[in-house]
């Protein structure tokens, strides 16, 4: 950088550039003063989330940015340094054994730092000409997944996405379309619902929420999406389905899209697919399987059984940033066949004009939902290249192993209640108060959902908080989503020993 000088007279560093030449030489010094702020901040943090309420973290933070109001002159590296250090206090750090709430994974280092190369260069994934390797690398690596999947990797398609949300909105918008075109006739001319049966897409009452917020931002209300019971385990009863199908056709309703899941987000739960297939396919609906959570167990030999019959889906969600160990965002979306994308098909002149193609140049612009979109497919072609299947499914099977000896501490603890068995990497289990009195099932909800926060505001503990099926109070539930492979059995029962302390302290409270 000797020599340079920057732009309109502002502080060198500040304006140097992460790519070109000298991009890696700005870079050195300030991950130094990020890596220096990290260490300060987890630190002062010194547990799995901070020691604090809302409004006091709130607080702070305003006070730090009112602090760094930049002089004319500019503030140096300052902000950098503890900007830094307040985003480590003031974080959930996943990578603690006592962080277990969400669908939240510590990433691996080695992603992290594949994620920042991606992130220096900004590459673009909308043409060749933003994304000349990325474009290349994001097609193979889909093509990998898919045949992870099980799909045919001559027909299969598909695409990297921030997340379950946005695939399961690609897979539903695939579907609506399919059978738009089949109502309209004009398959490359859809301009909204065409008169005729109303579309209704079927889904277990355990499904995720981005199903219901699909169906809404495609024009058919959420109300157009049919909830199938589950059972204990929130697994969707493939009996109820079948007669939900058949009441559907009977109203002169058309079943759109019947959506599996592989992992409910609660209980790690998986559908029965193959049924869900068979009842799809016999009422000509689009079979889109969730598997954001549960797809972590195609890497596990011992796991991946249960996802059988995912291949016989027409669309499936991955993503990566669960049990994969990715930092977010890293979704996938795969389609069995390619001509399922035909509606979102897009030519734009200044990104894909057809003559650039004839010519040789791919673009992936007509495979998303989005125009600007991250290389996110690099630091998992890094990680598979560098653990391969087996080495990330060892780390699938650590925390499976993890979730079934916190089901079996709980079985043993006589203050704690198990739900169901874990399937993948989740157990979901309450607090069960000792006093008689407070054995009113509303009651015990408010214990379970106080003592969550009681280790929130002591900065010990994060656990999850749901809540069952049903109508009326006792179905609040906890959890704890188990995503860290280092962490270990001990570990699992100190935190579930505090979760039972913080129980009696608040039924000492009350």
């Amino acid at each position: 950088m000797t020599g340079r000088t920057s732009a309109a007279g502002l502080p060198p560093r500040a304006t140097a550039l992460a790519g070109g030449p000298d991009g890696p030489r700005a870079l050195r010094p300030l991950l130094e003063t990020v890596l220096d702020g990290l260490a300060e901040g987890a630190a002062a943090r010194g547990g799995p989330v901070p020691a604090t309420t809302p409004g006091r973290l709130a607080e702070q933070i305003a006070q730090t940015l009112a602090e760094l109001a930049p002089p004319p002159d500019g503030t140096g590296e300052e902000a950098l340094h503890r900007l830094t250090a307040l985003l480590a206090h003031g974080s959930t750090d996943p990578a603690d054994p006592c962080c277990a709430a969400h669908l939240h994974c510590p990433p691996l280092a080695l992603a992290v730092a594949a994620d920042l190369a991606a992130a220096a260069l900004n590459p673009s994934q909308d043409s060749w000409d933003q994304a000349p390797a990325a474009t290349t690398l994001e097609t193979l690596l889909i093509r990998e997944l898919a045949a992870l999947v099980g799909y045919p990797p001559d027909t299969a398609a598909g695409v990297l996405t921030s997340g379950g949300t946005e695939s399961n909105l690609m897979g539903l918008l695939l579907a609506r379309d399919r059978v738009l075109t089949r109502a309209s006739g004009r398959p490359t001319e859809i301009h909204g619902l065409p008169a005729g049966p109303t579309p209704r897409i079927l889904a277990s009452a355990a499904a995720h929420f981005s199903v219901q917020r699909a169906a809404a931002l495609l024009g058919l209300g959420e109300q157009a999406v049919i909830a199938v019971p589950v059972d204990r385990d929130l697994r969707m009863d493939p009996e109820a389905l079948a007669a939900a199908l058949k009441e559907t056709v009977a109203r002169g309703e058309t079943p759109v899209a019947v959506v599996a899941t592989a992992g409910t987000t609660d209980t790690g739960s998986i559908d029965p697919l193959h049924r869900a297939a068979d009842l799809a396919a016999e009422h000509g609906a689009w079979l889109h399987i969730d598997a954001a959570y549960g797809g972590g167990a195609l890497l596990s030999d011992r796991l991946a059984p249960l996802l059988d019959g995912i291949d016989r889906a027409d669309s499936v969600s991955l993503d990566w940033h669960k049990l994969g160990w990715q930092p977010a965002a890293a979704g996938v979306f795969l389609v069995r066949s390619a001509d399922s994308y035909a509606p979102l098909a897009r030519r734009a002149a200044y990104l894909n004009p057809a003559d650039d193609e004839e010519a040789g140049y791919p673009s992936l612009l007509g495979l998303s939902l989005r125009t600007t979109r991250r290389p996110d497919a690099f630091k998992i072609a890094v990680t598979l290249r560098t653990l391969g299947r087996s080495g990330l499914g060892r780390l699938v099977d650590a925390c499976h192993d993890l979730a079934h000896h916190a089901a079996a501490t709980v079985d043993a603890y006589p203050l704690l209640e198990l739900h169901t068995r874990p399937v993948l990497t989740t157990a979901v289990f309450r607090y069960r108060p000792q006093r008689p009195e407070l054995h009113e099932p509303a009651v015990q909800d408010a214990v379970n959902a106080a003592l969550r926060r009681r280790l929130l505001q002591e900065g010990r503990v994060v656990i999850g908080r749901t809540e069952l099926p049903g109508d009326g109070p006792g179905r609040v539930r906890l959890k704890l989503t188990l995503l860290n492979p280092h962490t270990t059995p001990a570990d699992v029962e100190r935190l579930l020993h505090t979760v039972a302390a913080a129980g009696q302290a608040e039924e000492a409270a009350r």
